[in-house]
């Protein structure tokens, strides 16, 4: 099935951030299920096998031995304060998960915490893959580029480790937009952020999460915040 948009709404700052629903969902992420189809869409255009998709719970296709795998991506956003704190967690996580794998404990219901190895993300270090050299020679016949061939790039090279996350951390902003494309049953962590009121109400903040509708129009992810 398609779907096709007869009206396109674009803006700038918050105007293009505004979701006019009641429930706080992107329209037709649930009800029509497009979150989901705009993410396999968007895997198979790009030549990459979407996501498995798990219909009863998010333990569905794993076992009780796989170490999850959490990327905190990196914001502009985080203090110097933050960042300690951030690394700090990492830290905790990754030296919890080593040290019973070091003992060969790795059965999930044998732990008090699941096992998993937690990274920082950085887009811009992410490159394209490099095309491997054919060591066969070009014919005639396959010499003439097709009508449609798909070019390497960085989008594609984020798409393939997007598809492999389980729990995707980062705070307001930009970073939120992504989750879209994470596996079904995986775990979104909105960290929030401080906000500054307007000029004339002085120097106060209030906590903010900002694109909490992104979570709530992908039925097959779980918010925390």
């Amino acid at each position: 099935n398609w779907l096709v948009f007869d009206e396109l709404v674009m803006g700038c700052g918050l105007l293009c951030q505004r979701c006019t629903q009641p429930n706080l969902q992107l329209p037709g992420g649930v009800e029509l299920d497009a979150s989901r189809l705009f993410r396999d869409r968007m895997y198979a255009q790009h030549g990459i096998i979407a996501p498995p998709r798990r219909h009863r719970s998010s333990r569905e296709g794993r076992n009780t031995h796989d170490v999850l795998r959490a990327y905190i991506i990196e914001n502009k956003r985080f203090t110097a304060m933050e960042w300690k704190e951030i690394n700090a967690a990492i830290d905790e996580i990754n030296n919890y998960t080593l040290m019973n794998q070091n003992q060969g404990i790795t059965n999930s219901t044998k732990l008090n915490w699941p096992l998993i190895n937690t990274k920082i993300l950085r887009y811009g270090l992410i490159m394209p893959q490099k095309k491997q050299q054919s060591r066969f020679s070009k014919t005639i016949t396959d010499a003439k580029s097709p009508t449609y061939e798909l070019t390497e790039n960085r989008f594609m090279s984020q798409l393939r480790l997007f598809r492999t996350i389980d729990i995707h951390v980062t705070g307001p902003g930009t970073g939120q937009m992504y989750q879209t494309f994470l596996p079904d049953g995986s775990v979104n962590i909105n960290l929030g952020g401080l906000q500054e009121l307007r000029r004339e109400n002085g120097k106060r903040t209030f906590t903010t999460y900002m694109e909490q509708y992104m979570t709530s129009g992908a039925p097959y992810l779980k918010g925390l915040y």
